[in-house]
C-alpha cells in the first residue's frame, strides 16, 4: 500500500549520475604530437547532479537529464568537429569546463529541477583517460 506508506526514505542529500556518448573530431593547437592532427574521439559524458530527493523520493529524474544533455550537448557537439564549434583549444580540459558551465546554466533554467545542483562532469576523451570538474572548484573559483 504506497498511499499509506511514505514515499521518500530520507532527506539525505543524494547524487544521480547519467553517462553519455558522442563522436567527434578535433586536433590541438600549439600541441606536438599525433593529436596536432585531426582525429577523433568517441567521448564519454559522466553528469553528476545531487540535491535532496523530493517528498517521491527523487531528485531528478533521469528522462530529464538526458533531455537537458541532448539538448546543451549533444545536438551541439556530436558528429561534429569541436574546433569549428567553440572558440578555444578542444582539450578535454577546456570541453570539459564549458560543458559544466553549459549544462549548470541549463539546469538551473529547468523548472523541474529545484533545489539541485550540478555537482560533477566527467568527460572521458578515452577509456582510460578524462577531466573532470566539480562543483567546489567552481565556487573556490568564483570566490577567489
Amino acid at each position: 500500500m504506497v498511499a499509506q506508506n511514505p514515499l521518500r526514505y530520507r532527506a539525505l542529500p543524494v547524487s544521480v549520475v547519467k553517462q553519455f556518448t558522442f563522436d567527434a573530431a578535433h586536433r590541438l593547437e600549439a600541441y606536438e604530437g599525433k593529436c596536432a592532427q585531426l582525429h577523433g574521439h568517441t567521448y564519454r559524458l559522466e553528469v553528476e547532479i545531487k540535491g535532496h530527493p523530493d517528498p517521491r523520493g527523487l531528485v531528478i529524474d533521469f528522462n530529464e537529464i538526458k533531455a537537458l544533455v541532448e539538448r546543451v550537448v549533444l545536438e551541439r557537439f556530436d558528429h561534429r568537429y569541436l574546433n569549428d564549434e567553440v572558440p578555444f583549444n578542444t582539450t578535454a580540459e577546456n570541453l570539459v569546463v564549458f560543458l559544466y558551465e553549459e549544462l549548470a546554466k541549463a539546469l538551473r533554467q529547468t523548472p523541474q529541477a529545484t533545489d539541485v545542483n550540478l555537482e560533477r562532469v566527467r568527460l572521458w576523451e578515452t577509456p582510460t583517460s578524462y577531466a573532470e570538474v566539480q562543483r567546489e572548484d567552481i565556487i573556490r573559483r568564483e570566490t577567489e
